[in-house]
């Protein structure tokens, strides 16, 4: 059986930017992308603390120790800057597999960098 675990987790970050004119997608922080093992181009599921939206978009990658979160395109909508959000990411894998992993949670500081 295959079932969906929780992979890589950035838990409330700060919203630093809305950009609606752009074609989609959410720009990370390259150290929290690294940091919560996620790559350019993934999925991932964004949880609004503030406003208790829920939807999915795939990752960019934002400079390096800018703390940039930024929501692209018609994501930038359902986010204003400031909003606290969780950003996660699942897998798939087997049931013995998902008994040993262990997910990349992560807790940046208020300005989105590591601590």
């Amino acid at each position: 059986m295959i079932i969906e675990v929780l992979k890589s987790k950035i838990h409330r970050a700060t919203i630093t930017e809305a950009n609606l004119d752009y074609i989609g997608s959410i720009t990370i922080d390259e150290d929290l992308m690294d940091a919560a093992n996620l790559i350019e181009n993934e999925k991932v599921s964004i949880y609004d603390i503030t406003n208790g939206s829920r939807f999915d978009t795939y990752v960019l990658k934002g400079e390096r120790k800018s703390g940039v979160i930024c929501l692209n395109g018609a994501a930038a909508r359902k986010v204003a800057v400031g909003d606290l959000v969780i950003i996660v990411s699942y897998a798939a894998m087997d049931m013995e597999e998902a008994r040993d992993f262990r997910p990349n949670i992560i807790f940046p500081d208020k300005n989105n960098h590591l601590i």
